[in-house]
């Protein structure tokens, strides 16, 4: 349904795409990560007609994003990372608008809005201003707007960035009943735990190109070995700890003494943690934590493209996996 091939984009003497390929099934979400400036949004507006390309070409729907703009729009729904709604006008009338837009009738508008203030549970607000709905209540009115035109491909730029995880649950939880249905969603985010559990296909971009492709668990397994992570209870233990760790896997640990953990890589766990478990337990230390697990998607743009989650955006979160 999404199909990008060599795509190219220059401001000035600053490259934003160098070659950037992105492919996306139809029924599918394709999850498009990187740096702050990588070029994600970039890539994002070319495919929805709203830049031109330098180089390459794209097809959404087997429509060329250039030669076939009209026909590209018509297949479409976008959702951008400023949400795009008049706070003076109602959830309900936002809506109704657009679908005017969409050159629907009165009565089909109405219907078309009710129906999807209902999916993103706004039923009940569906007529009190936008200025007085809260952040998470927001972002989903946008998202329904850019469900408007029943869309066969769905754009969202960094959807759920702000969002307290009750809304972004429930704005997941929308997007997958799309997907369900058949419709394609293609979007950027910088939470890894969302993109890991949500995508079924997931492109890493830095410096303008596609550093690594494919699904979370082929991503993840690019980073060889398991993470052996160990918490005591007493800092004070740490270096002692650490001790044991080497003694038991011959190599030293990483260690942070704000939080009491230890962690390393390994290729080879079994019976490990039973032997780490006697020997603390023999040393008289507690552990708060001890566990092996295998990579995230952290560890994979720790590999691949250099960066930790506090250099993505300050308000990333991991989940262990």
């Amino acid at each position: 349904m999404v199909v990008a091939h060599g795509l190219v984009k220059r401001f000035g003497d600053v490259v934003a795409l160098d070659g950037v390929d992105l492919v996306a099934p139809t029924g599918s979400v394709l999850a498009v990560l990187g740096p702050n400036g990588a070029g994600k949004t970039t890539a994002l507006r070319i495919l929805t007609t709203v830049l031109r390309p330098d180089g390459g070409e794209a097809r959404i729907g087997g429509h060329d994003v250039i030669a076939a703009a009209g026909e590209v729009r018509s297949l479409i729904g976008v959702t951008g990372q400023s949400i795009a709604l008049d706070s003076a006008l109602t959830g309900r009338q936002n809506l109704e608008f657009i679908a005017r837009l969409y050159h629907l009738d009165k009565a089909e508008a109405r219907r078309r809005s009710g129906e999807l203030l209902d999916q993103v549970d706004l039923g009940d607000a569906a007529d009190r201003p936008v200025a007085t709905y809260s952040g998470g209540m927001r972002r989903r009115i946008d998202v329904a707007a850019g469900l408007i035109g029943q869309p066969r491909v769905l754009f969202l730029d960094e959807p759920t960035t702000g969002l307290d995880l009750p809304s972004r649950i429930a704005l997941w939880q929308l997007i997958r009943s799309r997907v369900d249905n058949g419709t394609t969603v293609v979007l950027t985010t910088q939470y890894l735990d969302e993109a890991d559990q949500a995508a079924d296909r997931i492109s890493i971009i830095a410096d303008g190109r596609v550093v690594a492709a494919g699904t979370p668990s082929e991503l993840r397994s690019r980073v060889p070995g398991q993470r052996l992570e160990l918490r005591v209870a007493d800092v004070g233990d740490l270096s002692r700890a650490a001790e044991i760790i080497t003694e038991c896997t011959g190599q030293r640990p990483d260690s942070d003494h704000r939080t009491g953990q230890l962690s390393l890589t390994v290729t080879d766990s079994g019976g490990l943690l039973a032997e780490l478990a006697h020997r603390l337990d023999a040393a008289g230390i507690t552990t708060a934590e001890l566990a092996v697990r295998r990579p995230s998607l952290d560890d994979v743009f720790l590999a691949l493209v250099g960066a930790t989650p506090a250099n993505l955006d300050s308000t990333s979160t991991t989940t262990a996996t």
